[in-house]
């Protein structure tokens, strides 16, 4: 079984749901008494949002790439972001480590294309909508994408950091999210990605006129997948 490196704590509470889905996982497929092995560099949430609100990219890929070079050193054989928005630095975490950096949008493209999605929409942070780095690593994987409209974009980015990455659940937003959906698939998504590895927390699978595609869940299964091949 080959070791997974987690850069976390962007939120803590996604960290804790990929360690979680994990190990359910690798105990799933093994039996018995099997977990999965992992090491982790828990990162603190507060100096990565002082980077991100400062637009600090630059700070922040140093940063995450610490962290990277950390957990080779420390035994692991592939390295996850968990996270979706700090995807945004890949590139200097990839160049920072020699094992593979399993990146979250190959995760979600695959099992997108896999469900034969071809059109999905896209909530998640700002810059996750605002931008290309996210929605050209699913066009890899022939996965087109559309996202909310400014306003709605907004809300979905304030509900994320005023209210999930500090564990707050509320009914009025999870309705906000839904309505936001359903305008998604009249527009032409299949499915929707929640691209923050908090959503899940809100929106359930019940709760959705569209498939969700989990980011989280997605990313931590395809970890468990490579840290198992050969086994």
């Amino acid at each position: 079984m080959r070791t997974i490196g987690l850069i976390g704590g962007m939120s803590w509470y996604s960290s804790a749901e990929y360690y979680k889905v994990v190990n359910a996982e690798v105990q799933s497929r093994l039996g018995g008494h099997h977990s999965a092995r992992i090491v982790m560099v828990s990162l603190d949430f507060d100096e990565v949002r002082a980077l991100q609100l400062a637009e600090d990219w630059a700070g922040a890929g140093r940063l995450l790439a610490d962290a990277g070079r950390r957990l080779e050193e420390a035994g692991a054989d592939v390295v996850l972001i968990a996270t979706n928005l700090m995807h945004k630095v890949a590139d200097d975490v990839e160049a920072a480590v020699s094992v593979p950096l399993l990146h979250i949008g190959d995760a979600v493209g695959r099992a997108a294309s896999a469900a034969g999605h071809r059109t999905v929409g896209l909530v998640g942070t700002r810059w996750v909508m605002d931008e290309t780095f996210y929605s050209d690593r699913l066009g890899r994987h022939g996965v087109d994408v559309v996202v909310p409209p400014g306003t709605d974009r907004e809300m979905i980015d304030r509900v994320i950091f005023d209210e999930l990455t500090q564990g707050v659940v509320s009914d009025v937003s999870r309705r906000r999210y839904v309505r936001v959906i359903e305008e998604l698939a009249a527009r032409g998504a299949e499915a929707v990605v929640l691209a923050c590895t908090e959503i899940e927390l809100l929106v359930r699978p019940a709760d959705s006129p569209l498939p969700l595609i989990d980011s989280m869940r997605t990313h931590a299964l395809r970890a468990v997948e490579v840290a198992l091949e050969g086994t």
